[in-house]
């Protein structure tokens, strides 16, 4: 096993196309699966730019993210004023329930409190009836990673206020919360169907499913009218237990770690339910929670990926595969890749998680392969890990293409970003039907690179040039 960190990465010590996006890209991210929910960062216009430009592409929807459009004066001098005033007008435009207060790196390199600032907005009594929620996330303090369990968090934080309302008082128990990170709309429909099959009601928070892929109406809405709307993170704090499914986030940033600390709700974090082993866990872990047997439909989808992985076998063991992207997709990915019999050789983050090394060395060790694991990395980095260890597949983000434009290195697009394919938000990958198709893609496309070179490598080894050319 070799390992690889940052301080590997090239001469300069510097990034060249980072293997990740920054923590407000996360935030803006949380917070489009809250209802009637509006995102404002307090910096310069670029940051909102280009997170805006990077959701939209990859959810084929519009995406409105307010900014409070820093400028010299405002970083010489503070941005307080600029704030105010962005929140005041993103509230008469949009009319939002909620409204997120991201930081930016500029915001928090010149200091700006914005718990402050924010108390200030709501102390001027102008915003009866909007959560007004300030977000803590300094670009070059993680990845989109953090910046998503860290939004999602501030969230609980803020309605953890009120614990003492009547709400909570009045409809204790008799629902679950599911917390999920690295899914597509599809993909957290169909874990909200599993936990339905089950007849339990499930807060899936936060609840990207229809307020992403939302079908055509004629009429445009400024927000979503889908998604956690804050009566349902509310009931958050009386749930019978928290399943948090991508657990390789630090303590610190879980929001079912908080809940469990905090409020005595039980906490089950687990990877993300990719392939058998995980989505096994998965369900195991519901049928347990609610001391019910699994259901029928479940078990039929067991056997039809079981016999899926049967059929597959014998072309996905042709894999040698490298995947990059968020720790927890990483990691879910690889875990799926080796026990259909594909060799991970690069797994790589851009992230700094502890966890990730750990876990991912103990999962290449327990299948054999002596595989490479890299975090806070690049793509420059990667592609030639990519080269070294002959891989003939890549999973991964858009970010990817280069390498399979420049080497002729396939890759099948998961993960964040997709902006250069359409239909991102409509894969599915998770559960036992996710797993299913991607296995079925996998093996596709080994079988494609099987049949597309086999003339040419036929000649090159029964008739070499000289024989058929003298």
């Amino acid at each position: 096993m070799k390992f690889i960190d940052g301080k590997e990465r090239n001469y300069a010590n510097m990034q060249v196309n980072p293997c990740k996006m920054c923590m407000p890209m996360g935030g803006a991210q949380a917070l489009k699966g809250i209802r009637n929910a509006m995102t404002i960062i307090h910096g310069s216009q670029g940051c909102s730019t280009y997170i805006r430009r990077h959701m939209a592409a990859h959810y084929n929807e519009p995406v409105d993210i307010a900014s409070s459009s820093l400028s010299e004066e405002g970083t010489v001098y503070g941005g307080s004023k600029n704030l105010k005033l962005g929140i005041r007008n993103l509230v008469d435009m949009y009319e939002p329930e909620i409204v997120g207060v991201l930081t930016s790196c500029l915001a928090e390199t010149i200091g700006d409190d914005i718990d402050r600032i924010v108390k200030e907005v709501r102390e001027s009594g102008d915003f009866e009836g909007v959560d007004i929620i300030p977000i803590a996330t300094p670009g070059y303090g993680g990845s989109q990673s953090e910046g998503y369990f860290k939004a999602l968090q501030s969230i609980l934080h803020y309605y953890a206020r009120g614990r003492q309302d009547t709400l909570f008082e009045e409809e204790m128990g008799g629902h679950i919360n599911i917390i999920i990170s690295n899914a597509t709309c599809e993909d957290v429909r169909a874990v909200k169907d599993m936990v339905k099959a089950f007849g339990v009601e499930a807060i899936v928070f936060p609840d990207i499913s229809d307020a992403l892929d939302a079908p055509y109406t004629p009429d445009f809405k400024k927000l979503s009218a889908e998604g956690t709307g804050r009566e349902d993170i509310k009931r958050m704090f009386s749930a019978n237990a928290t399943i948090e499914l991508g657990d390789l986030a630090d303590s610190r940033y879980s929001p079912a770690a908080y809940l469990e600390d905090s409020f005595d709700i039980p906490a089950y974090r687990m990877p993300l339910p990719i392939g058998i082993h995980n989505t096994d866990r998965f369900v195991e872990s519901l049928s347990s929670i609610l001391n019910k047997p699994i259901p029928e439909n479940l078990e039929m989808d067991r056997g039809r990926l079981i016999d899926g992985m049967i059929d597959a076998h014998k072309h996905s063991a042709m894999g040698r595969v490298a995947v990059f992207g968020d720790p927890d997709l990483v990691f879910a990915m690889s875990g799926f890749l080796a026990e259909n019999g594909a060799k991970v050789h690069v797994a790589a983050t851009g992230s700094i998680n502890k966890r990730f090394r750990t876990r991912m060395d103990s999962l290449l060790a327990r299948y054999g392969y002596e595989g490479i694991i890299m975090q806070d990395s690049d793509f420059e980095t990667i592609r030639d890990r990519v080269i070294e260890q002959d891989v003939n597949l890549m999973l991964g983000s858009s970010d990817g293409k280069f390498i399979e434009e420049k080497d002729g290195i396939d890759l099948l697009r998961v993960g964040f970003p997709v902006h250069d394919h359409i239909g991102a938000q409509r894969k599915l990958y998770m559960g036992y039907k996710g797993s299913l198709w991607l296995l079925d893609s996998i093996a596709n496309k080994l079988l494609d690179m099987k049949h597309n070179g086999y003339r040419e490598r036929m000649y090159d080894t029964y008739y070499p040039k000289e024989v058929l050319y003298g």
